[in-house]
């Protein structure tokens, strides 16, 4: 599994409402393990969704997660929790 993360362009999310996070793959009725590496596959696969609440602040001063807003610091932790980084 991954021991670190880099998340990137957390900027551009702000503003939105919600902020979607695909959290599966399904594929003729079928949980898949990863994204689909075949284009036919992916484009006829359902992805699930997990929406967590956006926010409105101006991150771009922020230079520790403590800075961050209370449900952008949530969105960072929910995508550790998903990707299982320590």
């Amino acid at each position: 599994g991954f021991t670190a993360l880099n998340l990137t362009k957390l900027d551009v999310l702000t503003g939105l409402k919600e902020i979607k996070i695909g959290v599966a793959y399904k594929y003729k009725g079928e949980y898949l393990k990863s994204m689909p590496a075949c284009l036919k596959s992916l484009s006829e696969a359902e992805v699930e969704y997990e929406t967590m609440p956006g926010w409105t602040e101006d991150i771009s001063n922020c230079k520790k997660f403590e800075d961050l807003p209370e449900n952008a610091q949530k969105y960072v932790l929910r995508v550790q929790e998903l990707l299982d980084v320590p």
